[in-house]
């Protein structure tokens, strides 16, 4: 339409071969943490926009749902940028993976930092889901695991670390001004990712 254009973005990133994370020394038991996502970071918005019906819905009025924002407020909260907090992780702490979740949600971006042979096991109840998410469930009646499965659900980055280093990462990232959570282990077997 006039007056109406789309703005898109992308960045490419390079990384010295020595720098590559190898995650062939995963093994069971090794920690999951977490940073948390800003909201909805760009993904499912076609699922979104069916949801609320958008071309139609009222986007500026203040939801109790959402503590006083309003549903346009919520779902453009701008992407959160892990950058420096994950540099300095990389300074100081054997970092085995580190998986973006982005569009695929938990069951496709996880998998794919796991060696052949382990799966994540992920703790629901370790991390806070931001209302937005509840929000777009409950109005689309849509299921928990599609829900995690096109979603961020709250989660923005997971990182792999050995046990005896999982302190240590909870404390840099903490020390970065970051929220982060331990949320899950790795676990011999299974199909990539397991949520309880």
């Amino acid at each position: 339409p006039v007056d109406e254009y789309d703005l898109a973005g992308f960045s490419v990133g390079v990384v010295d071969k020595a720098k590559i994370i190898d995650h062939k020394t995963m093994k069971e038991g090794d920690i999951v943490i977490a940073l948390p996502s800003s909201g909805v970071h760009s993904n499912g918005f076609s699922l979104v926009r069916k949801v609320f019906d958008i071309e139609n819905a009222d986007i500026r009025t203040p939801l109790a749902e959402l503590s006083g924002k309003s549903l346009g407020e919520a779902l453009l909260a701008p992407t959160k940028i892990y950058v420096k907090p994950m540099l300095a992780l990389f300074e100081k702490v054997q970092v085995k993976a580190v998986s973006h979740i982005t569009g695929g949600g938990f069951f496709e971006n996880i998998p794919r930092c796991l060696p052949k042979g382990v799966s994540a096991s992920i703790q629901k109840s370790s991390y806070s889901v931001p209302k937005i998410f509840r929000l777009i469930q409950e109005t689309g009646d849509i299921s928990e695991r599609d829900m995690y499965n096109t979603f961020n659900m709250g989660i923005g980055m997971c990182i792999v670390v050995p046990p005896e280093e999982a302190s240590k990462a909870l404390t840099l990232l903490e020390k970065e001004g970051e929220l982060v959570w331990k949320i899950g282990e790795v676990i011999s077997g299974g199909e990539g990712v397991e949520l309880w």
